[in-house]
């Protein structure tokens, strides 16, 4: 570690696990990807179906590969349907919501229709054979379309009215909820000293058995020769969006999977990577998503108004350029 960077967390526990611990692995597959939890601790018993019973309630709710999952259901719903939300969902869409207000809507998680268009979502692969980028005229008409069915959200009643022809997608903050939900499910059995993730995001508290704290190098980008920096992964979690993750070659240019609701169009700003520490893995994955979208300097400026530990990564004349919030130098040691 002596080359890298080190970030440690401010609040740091003094709790360690009992004597005699040890780190018990518990692993699986969901959400198109793998999961795993690291947990110190004596005897556990057999957590594995409690972790997956969580990842699995979130595929049922909020999967848009799933035809019976709620989201799915919504999505195919008749105009003029109010949805019933359960916790887990309301959850998520309540901060989803508050992103796309908070961002001035370059987050938007009723960008179902534009993500499909461009080839992410479950149906017509940006990497199946016929595939094509959309033309004009087929964004603007999404673009109409979506402004007209607006997203009605009834707070208090624990609901959302399907307008007619709006299409939800969650992909870019289940994936972190998911990983807040295994780690309550570990912290409800008295489990509080535990690393997990679910396809790269991670979430972590305490420490292992022998003192030392859950250590997670900090992803980088494909080919970049540049140590990464590690974290303490100590009450934080981590997520990371990249143009790296999905994408296909449309010309000369890269197009992500990362979309600009704004716009309804893959985002051309030269970020390759932001990574964000948070207290919940939901907040950092939907965040990093949003400053990915508003770019070097709004994004940057978003952060830091919200005191947000975040670092940028962008692609100048074919290299990395590195910019960190305060937040973020606030943890180095």
């Amino acid at each position: 570690m002596a080359d890298r960077a080190v970030l440690i967390p401010q609040d740091l526990s003094p709790a360690v696990p009992p004597p005699g611990s040890r780190i018990h692995v518990f692993e699986g597959t969901s959400m198109g990807t793998t999961w795993s939890a690291r947990v110190a601790a004596g005897h556990v018993g057999d957590v594995q179906p409690a972790l997956q019973a969580e990842l699995d309630a979130i595929v049922a709710q909020m999967s848009h590969w799933d035809p019976d999952s709620l989201l799915s259901r919504y999505n195919r719903a008749p105009a003029g349907t109010w949805i019933a939300l359960p916790a887990q969902f309301f959850d998520v869409v309540d901060y989803a919501l508050w992103a796309h207000m908070a961002s001035g809507g370059a987050y938007d998680p009723a960008a179902g229709a534009l993500v499909d268009l461009w080839g992410f979502g479950a149906a017509r692969r940006y990497d199946h054979t016929g595939f094509y980028a959309p033309d004009e005229t087929a964004i603007e008409r999404a673009l109409d379309e979506r402004a007209a069915a607006r997203l009605s959200f009834d707070r208090d009643g624990r609901r959302l009215l399907q307008p007619g022809g709006l299409r939800l997608d969650l992909s870019s903050i289940a994936k972190g909820y998911a990983v807040d939900c295994l780690a309550q499910c570990l912290e409800r059995r008295g489990l509080s000293h535990y690393l997990v993730e679910v396809g790269g995001e991670l979430r972590g508290a305490g420490v292992k058995p022998d003192g030392h704290p859950w250590w997670v190098e900090i992803e980088g980008v494909p080919d970049s020769a540049t140590p990464q920096a590690v974290v303490a992964l100590h009450g934080v979690a981590i997520a990371t969006s990249g143009d790296y993750r999905q994408y296909f070659e449309h010309g000369a240019r890269r197009v992500s999977h990362t979309l600009d609701p704004r716009t309804g169009r893959p985002v051309d700003n030269d970020i390759a990577s932001v990574t964000v520490l948070a207290p919940t893995c939901m907040e950092a994955d939907a965040l990093s998503t949003v400053l990915a979208v508003l770019g070097p300097d709004d994004g940057l400026a978003f952060a830091e108004a919200r005191a947000l530990a975040a670092r940028v990564l962008v692609r100048r004349a074919g290299m990395l350029e590195e910019t960190t919030t305060p937040a973020w130098k606030a943890l180095l040691q």
